[in-house]
């Protein structure tokens, strides 16, 4: 028997002698029709299960008739199969098990990718280094690259000013510095008193926001912020403002100093919630920021006294400086650190000579200003009466040392401008956002974290569940539009997975916060910042020996979402 469709009754066409002769021409039709359908079901590696599926429906008596097999077409794929969409045709919970094992075999055979270099230098926009002819540095985190013992005195010295000076309880001595707590990159919501991560698309982080030592709950969040969002104006209130002061309502944690700073933030906030004692976050917060800043020259002293407790000395670092300069490259110096400071810290690092190494140098330069204030000149440091003396500053002479100043008197007297001008820093906003945007510098950033975040990466375990992870995600995504129960169910066990995975992958980072560079899938808000401002980065300068000075560095081809998946990006 036949289906006239368009009249929707039963037509017989031709007439048989038996009811058997029918029956195997009926399964001869089918069959043709179960090697049709295979060929143009998506997904080619599962054309074989899917005959199999179908054919093992056809000979069964449940189809008896063409009516009752195109029913169980219909069935079988999606509603839009027969316009041959992309859609799943996986319905049922024994052929979502199985596309789930063929899965984890296939990312189970697969090789890992390789280990990812520590050393490395990774771009995020293409630098030719034949075309930079000057090269600049920071200080702080950039030359000088700080052992954990200065997070501690930075941490005593701002808890000893809190307790001394600004008259917090005596207890709060008790509290020690937590090197593993924090990871810099956070936000902290000054007027709710709450530290936490963001991505990139200023959403928050759930599981990764803490009121001290605590971490809150996802319902506390949402009912505290509404929803996972942070509107940008509230969000970046300390960039319109031009300070994390004032009436800034969050503060972004970019820089290695601010770790030591958040743990104390955190220590006393935990303290005042245990031991309910009232208190205002806001005027926490600024304390802390003004004891912690307040501590600087002692710590400046502390440093210059016992350089080799604090620095961490790198024989390659003047290697480093001989290969610019004998490639014909000019060396200068911008840190907002004083002199002696910086004196003491490049004469353990490189010895006495340091200073000819540089064309120029410039301390107490008060980035960001340095880049945006054009009315702040050049002073003289002079080295015996060791401060800044009235005379007008001319030209910019090699072997003295200058104050202040401002990007466009460095321009003018140098001619250093635009693209031929590579610096390197480590704070996203004070080192390199205005050199970068505004001045059309290359830039440079040194991500000490780096080294310690491709160790993880690197590990087999996490290659393994990173690698699963996303097998599983695209798995998810294919076959969420099951609509039975049981399927349904199953591939909320896939979800829950999923989550597990996230969490596993998070908690080898930083327990509290995860990876300085993503959250559980998208970039982070300090990595988006990092690659807009930053042209290369990697953990030291001195990485850069490894690489030629006419060497160039290539930006990866990453597929963007609407472009085809390929092995070749």
């Amino acid at each position: 028997m036949g289906l006239d469709c368009k009249n929707n009754v039963n037509v017989v066409p031709y007439k048989f002698s038996t009811a058997s002769n029918i029956r195997k021409v009926y399964k001869m039709f089918l069959l043709c029709i179960t090697v049709i359908l295979a060929t143009f079901l998506p997904a080619k590696q599962l054309q074989k299960q899917n005959a199999a599926i179908i054919y093992s429906n056809i000979s069964s008596e449940s189809i008896t008739s063409a009516a009752t097999f195109i029913l169980f077409l219909k069935n079988f794929t999606f509603p839009s199969v027969f316009s041959l969409t992309q859609k799943s045709f996986l319905s049922n919970v024994s052929s979502l098990e199985n596309a789930y094992e063929n899965a984890k075999a296939y990312c189970k055979g697969k090789k890992p990718p390789p280990d990812v270099d520590a050393d490395g230098v990774f771009a995020t926009n293409e630098l030719d280094l034949k075309k930079v002819s000057v090269y600049g540095f920071d200080y702080d985190y950039t030359l000088a690259c700080y052992k954990e013992s200065v997070d501690h005195l930075i941490y005593n010295l701002g808890r000893e000013t809190l307790v001394r000076k600004l008259r917090y309880p005596s207890d709060i001595m008790q509290l020690n510095y937590q090197p593993g707590f924090a990871v810099r990159g956070l936000h902290f919501d000054i007027g709710k008193g709450l530290l936490l991560k963001v991505d990139s698309f200023h959403q928050i982080q759930l599981g990764c926001v803490y009121r001290g030592l605590t971490p809150l709950s996802d319902e506390d969040v949402l009912n505290l912020y509404g929803q996972h969002y942070i509107p940008a104006d509230y969000l970046e209130s300390y960039l319109h403002n031009g300070s994390q002061q004032g009436s800034s309502k969050m503060a972004h944690l970019a820089d290695l100093f601010s770790v030591p700073e958040m743990s104390l933030l955190c220590n006393t906030t935990e303290y005042f919630v245990n031991n309910n004692l009232d208190y205002h976050p806001d005027i926490l917060f600024r304390d802390v920021k003004s004891a912690v800043q307040s501590i600087h020259p002692v710590m400046h002293q502390t440093v210059q006294k016992n350089p080799e407790d604090y620095l961490e000395k790198d024989p390659r670092l003047e290697l480093f400086f001989n290969r610019l300069i004998d490639a014909g490259k000019k060396l200068f110096l911008v840190t907002n650190s004083p002199f002696n400071f910086v004196n003491k810290g490049m004469q353990y690092l490189i010895g006495e000579h340091w200073r000819d190494i540089f064309d120029v140098i410039i301390v107490q330069a008060r980035k960001p200003k340095f880049f945006t204030d054009e009315n702040r000149p050049f002073r003289v440091y002079d080295l015996h009466q060791q401060d800044h003396v009235w005379d007008k500053v001319h030209n910019l002479e090699k072997g003295r040392v200058y104050c202040e100043g401002n990007v466009r008197q460095l321009q003018a007297m140098t001619g250093w401008k635009g693209s031929s001008v590579l610096y390197f820093g480590d704070h996203p906003y004070t080192d390199l956002a205005d050199a970068s945007l505004v001045h059309g510098w290359k830039t440079g950033a040194i991500i000490k974290e780096l080294t310690s975040e491709i160790k993880t990466l690197n590990q087999p375990e996490f290659k393994w569940h990173v690698n699963w992870l996303q097998v599983l995600q695209q798995l998810i995504e294919e076959h969420q539009d099951a609509e039975d129960e049981p399927s349904q169910q199953l591939i909320k066990q896939w979800i829950d997975e999923r989550d597990e995975l996230r969490k596993e992958t998070k908690h080898v980072f930083n327990k509290q916060f995860g990876s300085l560079f993503r959250t559980y899938h998208n970039p982070t808000y300090f990595s988006r910042r990092l690659f807009r401002f930053a042209d290369v980065y990697t953990s030291n300068v001195t990485n850069l020996l490894r690489f030629s000075p006419k060497h160039t560095f290539y930006a990866r081809r990453g597929a963007l979402p609407h472009e085809y998946r390929s092995w070749f990006v």
